[in-house]
């Protein structure tokens, strides 16, 4: 590779440290593993729910709650690094005995307001408090605020959360009804201790209590909650700047990801880099013991596995705490099944990787339309509309595309055969592939694409503010869904009827019925036929001024079907969650049908590796430099990484995460690759968090061979130097591998010096035990 192209691709913004290796090696905690902590004996402290956890340094701090008999008010401390639990020291006066209390911290004190006092088996003197006491770690003083002025209503169950120096209140319950203010103090030093009530705008959550809330982002994030009829699984964002809530909602975009989690309350939520963690909860007559993810970034939800060798996962639970020291979420307590109190404290690892950018790189492909290869010909012949697109992401995503691009390609190469007399054309001056997709409308077709390429679609992102429910969006995802089944994009189909049947209300179902009638799209006509025949939506529908406008057939069917409503159904599609996803069909395409639509050759050691163009580019900002300004004559590019040129595996590793995004690779992979995401540019350094990883918990005798000989390849000598001590320490064992074989004549000689060294070392040490015995 010419030095023209080596510095083509890197991101100057990156740290000179990003191609640096430094390795941590251990020990570690697998990511997403479940751990069980000493649980806290009763001598200590009760086992309890309602309670509040905070963490505060290499500490966490327990306070409150009530042990099935009586509301608690002591203080308990878990000491993080040496797993064990004690009584918190304090002095002066602490809160009264409560649950369902808040606790925060901020600086070096913790903060508990409200909650509920009295005795729990007695209705008589249980009250809702509005005190603020103040907890001083360094001094384990309590300490009550008095305030000056208004102060909220006295509540439990209630949200409160730390930001810009101030604490603030939201929701709850007082007694009598669930709230939904917000109030708010200062907790610098030298401010007035006056509370100040917020004024909230937007989309506010319903009155609600027993809801957990998170900050992140500048934001307080709440999620579900006890709100009677009104409860829901909506997360709201407050914005504490603007003092704006947003309800978040996906629910207007098709694509591939898990819904949110059951409503819920009594759960908890933790922010972590871009994430929120839901834990517990009572989900209607559930204790579900998963745990949901929530992605900031890309605003998805996604249920997270537990890992193979977590030790124990804990049960399903409510009124449980948690709390996040580090890079692990602690959780503690709470109420099992049978109304049991629970004592015990698990951790949970996070993982922080940074996020897979394969959707967003080709979508930024599909926008920008850079390296087209195909033009798809869309609507009627007297006025079509072109749509540029890229071979391999259509190839790859449905069969159906695939062969009409084939024929395509097919009927080009007679016509350069016939003009040209070869079809070997240089490939700049190759015509554009041509399909024509005569019935299929134009703005569904640019809807599919965008699925092709990023796995979803957002109906309304060029409509501005219309709504997801409006006619022409409906009518537009019909379209959409009939393209589908002719494409064989089984997934696409299954989300299209889902989304149809989510947004289909009083006034679009009209609409919809006719031109699934139209369309002879029978199960969806069938879904609002009954829709429109329910008791509740019948008289409505039928008054409406639409209904005059039908047609008549379709009023007369209507009417019928009412009369008789027990018509047996068209059978509606089954989908049995076969289809495939992009990471799926991009996997299959690099692995075997993308060898025949490959327009770009990789050159590794002599070795030619197929490759295709666009997605090079999408991905990497290297090949895209490299193919819109210097692409090869011969469409031929020699691999190297940097000084140092891969080997065949960790290079097939590289194109596995390129296409697909995947990050599974031998460690011996990841040292080559550890510098490929700098080099070639890549969205972000995800890879080399991976590579990072990898090396620091998968180098084992067993695979010290490999490292070895990859470590000596790119010099990286600290790795070599592991490499080595852990084949020495481990000798017996590596001398039988059937690896060390085929280790060159020089990293022979090097293990051989490395055991010397240590042989020299131990003798030493034993001169030296036997020089003090003998003085003895």
């Amino acid at each position: 590779m010419s030095d023209s192209f080596s510095k083509i691709g890197f991101d100057h913004n990156w740290p000179e440290t990003a191609v640096s290796l430094t390795l941590d090696l251990g020990p570690f905690e697998t990511v997403h593993k479940w751990k069980r902590m000493p649980d806290c004996d009763e001598f200590v402290g009760f086992k309890r729910s309602k309670h509040t956890i905070v963490a505060h340094q290499e500490a966490i701090y327990v306070f409150g709650g009530d042990n099935g008999k009586n509301m608690l008010n002591d203080l308990l401390r878990f000491d993080v690094k040496e797993q064990s639990w004690g009584r918190a020291f304090s002095t002066g006066q602490p809160p009264a005995p409560r649950y369902h209390h808040s606790a925060v911290v901020h600086e070096s004190s913790m903060f508990v307001f409200g909650g509920y006092t009295g005795d729990i088996h007695s209705n008589s003197n249980l009250t809702n408090r509005n005190d603020l006491f103040e907890y001083r770690f360094p001094t384990g003083q309590w300490v009550e605020w008095k305030f000056v002025g208004k102060t909220p209503v006295p509540r439990s169950a209630h949200g409160a959360a730390v930001h810009g120096g101030k604490l603030w209140i939201f929701a709850g319950y007082d007694g009598n009804a669930r709230l939904n203010d917000m109030w708010t103090i200062s907790l610098l030093p030298g401010e007035p201790r006056t509370w100040e009530e917020i004024v909230q705008i937007g989309e506010c959550p319903p009155t609600c209590c027993n809801f957990p809330v998170a900050v992140a982002r500048d934001s307080m994030f709440v999620f579900s909650g006890q709100s009677g009829a009104k409860i829901t699984n909506n997360l709201f964002q407050f914005h504490f700047k603007s003092k704006c809530w947003t309800r978040i909602t996906t629910d207007h975009i098709l694509r591939c990801a898990p819904p949110p989690p059951p409503r819920r309350y009594g759960h908890t939520m933790v922010a972590y880099d871009r994430h929120l963690y839901v834990f517990g909860g009572a989900a209607d007559s559930t204790l579900p013991n998963d745990l949901h993810c929530f992605d900031l970034c890309t605003q998805t939800w996604s249920v997270i596995t537990p890992s193979a060798d977590s030790h124990q996962i804990p049960s399903g639970r409510l009124f449980h705490a948690a709390t996040v020291v580090g890079d692990g979420m602690y959780v503690f307590g709470g109420t099992v099944d049978n109304n049991v109190r629970s004592g015990e404290m698990v951790r949970f690892q996070f993982s922080s990787y940074p996020k897979c950018t394969l959707h967003e790189d080709f979508g930024k492909l599909l926008e920008t339309r850079q390296f087209c290869d195909i033009e798809f010909v869309v609507g009627p012949d007297e006025n079509p509309v072109r749509i540029p697109a890229h071979v391999a992401l259509v190839a790859a995503r449905s069969q159906w595309l695939r062969t009409r691009i084939r024929q395509s390609k097919e009927a080009r190469d007679k016509h350069l055969e016939k003009v040209f007399g070869s079809s070997f054309v240089p490939f700049k001056d190759l015509p554009l592939l041509e399909v024509r997709l005569k019935d299929a409308v134009p703005e569904a077709f640019e809807m599919i694409l965008n699925f092709i390429y990023t796995d979803s679609i957002d109906p309304t992102l060029k409509t501005g503010k219309e709504s997801a429910t409006s006619n022409r969006v409906v009518l537009l995802i019909m379209d959409v869904y009939r393209l589908a089944v002719q494409f064989h994009m089984r997934r696409l189909e299954q989300l299209s009827v889902q989304y149809l049947e989510s947004i289909i209300n009083h006034r679009n179902v009209l609409a919809a019925l006719a031109n699934a009638t139209t369309l002879r799209l029978y199960f969806i006509k069938e879904f609002c036929l009954r829709f429109v025949v329910k008791e509740s939506n019948y008289n409505a529908i039928v008054m409406s001024n639409e209904f005059e406008t039908l047609d008549q057939p379709l009023m007369v069917e209507i009417i019928r079907r009412r009369q008789v409503p027990h018509v047996r159904a068209p059978v509606e599609p089954q989908f049995d969650n076969t289809g495939t996803n992009l990471e799926q069909d991009m996997e299959l395409f690099v692995r075997s049908i993308g060898k025949e639509f490959c327009d770009v050759t990789l050159v590794l050691e002599g070795t030619s590796i197929p490759a295709h163009k666009a997605i090079l580019a999408a991905r990497c900002s290297y090949f895209e430099a490299m193919f819109r300004s210097f692409m090869p004559e011969d469409s031929t590019v020699n691999i190297a990484i940097g000084e140092m040129i891969p080997s065949r595996q960790s290079f097939d590793s590289l194109l596995r995460y390129i296409y697909h995004g995947d990050v599974n690779m031998p460690p011996e992979d990841s040292l080559y690759l550890f510098s490929a995401p700098f080099f070639y540019g890549f969205t972000n350094n995800r890879m080399q968090a991976f590579c990072k990883q990898n090396l620091e918990m998968n180098v084992t005798f067993e695979n010290v061979i490999q490292i070895l000989e990859a470590a000596d390849r790119i010099q990286a000598t600290d790795m070599k130097k592991y490499a080595l001590n852990l084949i020495v320490h481990h000798f017996p064992k590596v001398a039988r591998m059937p690896r060390i074989r085929s280790l060159s004549r020089e990293l022979l000689l090097d293990v051989l010096e490395a055991l010397a060294d240590d042989m020299s070392d131990s003798k030493l040490q034993d001169l030296s035990c036997t020089s003090l015995n003998s003085d003895a």
